[in-house]
């Protein structure tokens, strides 16, 4: 392949980095799945001041990070934490380094930490500071200060404890234009879809909503400049084909917290975005995903979008009840949330969707009534059903409300709550051990979920597939019946309950099904895989930088 298509800049094309007069090792470990744009960004930024960064997989465990930082002592060692759930994790790996005898200053950034520093600091003592909010700035300037010898407590962005008392250094603004940050660092190999590699991308940052669960509103509009920024058109265009050309890359995957299309401008975005896209050549050869808001899937943008490529579009649906979105405050309503839904299936796109079928206000009733919101999004098999509980993280106002009123429950990384009717409670907790050979994350919906994306990318990306239409009939045939088995699962449970009887409520019958379940869901695709096979092989071993490739049969 060309490096670079007529008239488009490549990495290489950027700027020459700015070099410290001084560079050092910097360590930044975090979860890799589909990449961690967040430490791909730091990792970048840092690479231009002319530091070596090593990016790590906390995954490896804390015996092979530990070997490795020992051989490389970083001056400093960056922990990016997702979740407030895997905090422990965090810190177990820091108490091993510590151990060994490995003194770098140790610093943590991401939604949690940057919104409740205090809580972090107090129960993860191995930390000498916190990374607030947006860290490519901080971090640089907190890495040059400590090469310098100066004074690092003065750096804007940080938080930190100071004897024993939570001290915030001067705010840091948000990177106002997206497009000075250098592509993100990308080490790892690509996952991959169907032999297809896959990355992740950002064309934006921030969110204009104000969901009552979710922190990200709250991480962008703590600190100080314009919530939400979005890359130019060009520059997007510019990096998928970058993505293309130097890691064979096929499948974009969208990681705005809200993909740009809202209002007017929005939609003059879009229209340059898939305008750029064809005049790259990118049509046809790359497929993308996004994630947005129920509001803005309109039929003709969603068409005009579909035929650049887009493939999968996730929406936080949240609740089937117009008193849980209103708790939520998702400022949308079920009517709405159906629309999209059906608009998406008409344009025959892949629908993935959040769903709470418990949250604070629940109820028997409100239980009941989102079910049947979810048999009419999922009831005809397009898509595998799926729901979770709203769990009250830390630094979202749905916290704050629950712990004023007396029901916030659990502790620092599993935060809970109790529900009204006290009944809940316990129907709860005997009902999700019961749903997880469905729901959980490698069990039947998650696999017919894959199975769906997978499809869809073979027969978007390779040309001549055979046996598509009866694989796509069985498919949806095996996720309808998988759906329908879950519901009314969940609904004899709900019976039984109510009139007394606890019997429902046993693992045993839902894990047998549903291992079977899977058993012929892998059966269906590794046939469909197995007679195009020698296609996908071609088709992807033309665009791929290391050679042939072999597309695995599952198990």
């Amino acid at each position: 392949m060309d490096s670079v298509l007529p008239g488009i800049l490549s990495a290489s094309s950027l700027d020459p980095p700015v070099r410290s007069n001084e560079t050092t090792e910097i360590a930044l470990i975090g979860y890799q799945d589909q990449g961690n744009l967040g430490i791909g960004y730091l990792s970048a930024v840092l690479q231009q001041r002319g530091h070596t960064v090593q990016m790590i997989d906390i995954r490896d465990g804390p015996d092979r990070i530990t070997k490795r930082l020992l051989s490389r002592q970083p001056l400093v060692v960056g922990f990016s934490l997702i979740f407030q759930v895997f905090l422990p994790q965090f810190r177990k790996l820091a108490r091993r380094l510590r151990a060994a005898g490995i003194t770098s200053h140790f610093t943590i950034g991401g939604h949690f930490p940057s919104l409740c520093p205090d809580e972090v600091l107090k129960h993860f003592p191995e930390l000498d500071s916190v990374v607030r909010f947006e860290g490519e700035h901080t971090l640089v300037d907190l890495v040059d200060r400590l090469l310098s010898n100066r004074d690092w407590r003065e750096t804007p962005g940080l938080a930190f404890l100071k004897d024993g008392q939570i001290v915030e250094s001067e705010p840091r603004a948000l990177v106002q234009d997206l497009d000075s940050l250098p592509y993100p660092y990308r080490p790892f190999e690509p996952e991959q879809i169907g032999g297809f590699p896959t990355l992740p991308l950002l064309a934006s940052r921030g969110c204009a909503r104000r969901c009552s669960f979710c922190s990200i509103h709250t991480f962008y509009r703590t600190a100080p400049g314009k919530v939400v920024r979005v890359r130019k058109p060009a520059k997007v265009v510019e990096e998928m084909l970058y993505l293309l050309q130097e890691h064979g890359v096929r499948i974009i995957l969208f990681q705005d917290d809200d993909f740009p299309l809202w209002g007017p401008a929005g939609r003059r975005w879009a229209d340059e975005l898939v305008a750029r896209m064809y005049d790259a050549g990118l049509v046809d050869r790359m497929i993308w995903k996004i994630s947005c808001r129920a509001e803005y899937v309109e039929y003709e943008l969603f068409r005009k979008l579909r035929d650049a490529g887009l493939f999968l579009v996730y929406m936080g649906l949240e609740s089937g009840t117009e008193q849980g979105l209103h708790v939520l405050n998702k400022e949308m309503s079920v009517e709405e949330n159906l629309a999209a839904v059906r608009t998406l299936k008409e344009l025959e796109l892949n629908v993935s969707y959040g769903f709470m079928l418990f949250d604070p206000s629940s109820t028997f009733e409100s239980v009941r009534e989102n079910l049947i919101f979810l048999k009419n999004v999922t009831g005809d098999g397009r898509a595998a059903a799926v729901f979770s509980r709203m769990l009250p993280y830390g630094g979202t106002p749905i916290r704050d409300a629950l712990k004023k009123e007396g029901r916030l429950r659990g502790d620092l990384t599993r935060p809970d709550y109790v529900f009204l009717d006290l009944r809940l409670n316990e129907f709860y907790d005997l009902l999700m051990p019961t749903v997880r050979p469905w729901i959980h994350r490698r069990g039947f919906t998650y696999q017919l979920d894959y199975a769906w994306d997978e499809f869809t990318t073979v027969t978007r990306l390779a040309r001549g597939v055979q046996g598509a239409e009866g694989y796509r009939k069985a498919l949806q045939s095996l996720t309808k019946e998988a759906n329908a088995s879950l519901f009314q699962h969940v609904e004899e449970c709900l019976d039984g309950f109510e009139r007394g009887d606890r019997s429902p409520l046993v693992v045993g019958k839902a894990q047998d099904y549903c291992e079977a379940g899977i058993e012929r869901l892998v059966a269906l695709r590794n046939s469909f895989i197995a007679r195009n096979v020698e296609l996908l092989v071609d088709v992807v071993s033309a665009d791929c930088k290391s050679g042939p490739v072999l597309i695995p049969q599952i198990h």
